[in-house]
């Protein structure tokens, strides 16, 4: 079912202070897509979620599911969280303490009154999903933090609904679990077909779940996309930053070309990937991924977007290098293969790829 969000607002009031937790929120979410709210604390993104939900009663705008009207500032309309057939997922467990696994994942399906038959094989299904294999007469109280998580979403996955909401899921479970259950999530969302709206603050969740991501602040949608458009192509700096860490030059641009925009920073001149609004003589910041700072074999002395550099640091993560180099009075953090040669203060050549360095217009 797609979800239409048309001017959405909602404050709170603190002390006499108006917070305003969601502004002018306009979004539509497609059916059967995975679509992830991403921002930092305290944004908004959860506050949208419980207002799509029902839990939240916005003060302004519109909201319609699957073409119905569950939400209306202006005809009065509201549209109770029981009657909109959405599931939940919420970041704390709230799975009934006085229930075992079982009943606990059970509960939606004994509720619409199908057969027992059925009801066993949807939550064996689901429980060896969620691998809790074997764990369907136990306590619910008696497991632990990541345990009860996943309780909690087995019983919003088995009924299949055809909108699921997930409030930071996997926040209470273990990286390599976490890294597991983000897989086979999205591929049981993608084989169920249904339409998933994901609250995180993680940027690996939302890039790899995702079909979409909309990036919040303040309250406020200020970018969407596919996963690789916001992680390449952002035009906003935050998003840049939220999303991974990158390299931030500032600088002006001095020559728009036919292939490569050229802009003018203090480590000098820097070929980027052209952009239409890159006019000469605006000011500009070049945005560089650590990742594809390449380090340059031999005595290389110069060409573009070719610098020299000193290793000020260099930290072993296993997969990689992760560290600075100095330029000029610009530090730099890369990350290279775990093979590469290098050395703290070492002088080092290194080379930036046009099409791996973005402008972020200011």
């Amino acid at each position: 079912m797609e979800i239409r969000i048309k001017g959405l607002n909602k404050n709170y009031y603190s002390e006499g202070k108006k917070i305003e937790a969601l502004f002018e929120v306009d979004l539509t979410i497609p059916a059967n897509r995975i679509f992830t709210l991403l921002g930092p604390s305290g944004c908004g993104k959860t506050t949208l979620l419980r207002c799509i939900v029902g839990l939240e009663m916005p003060d302004a705008g519109e909201i319609a599911i699957g073409g119905e009207i569950v939400f209306s500032s202006s005809k009065n309309i509201y549209v109770p969280p029981e009657k909109r057939g959405l599931g939940m997922v919420f970041q704390t467990y709230a799975i009934w303490p006085h229930m075992n696994v079982f009943d606990n994942v059970a509960y939606p399906l004994q509720t619409r009154n199908e057969s027992k038959e059925e009801i066993a094989r949807k939550v064996e299904k689901t429980l060896h999903f969620v691998q809790l294999d074997g764990f369907g007469s136990r306590p619910a109280t008696k497991l632990s933090g990541g345990q009860q998580q996943r309780v909690a979403l087995a019983r919003a996955l088995v009924a299949e609904p055809k909108v699921i909401l997930f409030d930071e899921p996997l926040s209470n479970l273990d990286a390599k679990l976490r890294e597991e259950t983000r897989k086979e999530l999205r591929s049981f969302l993608t084989e169920l077909g249904i339409t998933a709206v994901y609250v995180t603050h993680d940027r690996i969740e939302a890039l790899s779940l995702s079909d979409a991501v909309a990036v919040m602040k303040s309250g406020r949608i200020i970018e969407m996309g596919t996963p690789r458009e916001i992680y390449f192509a952002s035009d906003r700096r935050f998003v840049a930053d939220f999303t991974g860490r990158a390299n931030f030059i500032e600088g002006r641009v001095a020559a728009d070309g036919d292939l490569f925009t050229m802009i003018d920073t203090a480590i000098g001149p820097i070929a980027c990937e052209k952009k239409a609004a890159a006019s000469p003589g605006k000011a500009a910041t070049v945005c560089i991924r650590p990742e594809f700072i390449r380090v340059l074999k031999g005595d290389s002395k110069g060409g573009e977007n070719i610098f020299r550099g000193r290793v000020e640091s260099l930290v072993f993560v296993g997969d990689a290098y992760e560290g600075e180099i100095r330029v000029g009075e610009t530090l730099l953090i890369f990350r290279i293969e775990p093979t590469t040669a290098v050395r703290e203060g070492e002088e080092i050549a290194l080379h930036f790829d046009p099409r791996h360095c973005s402008i972020l217009l200011n």
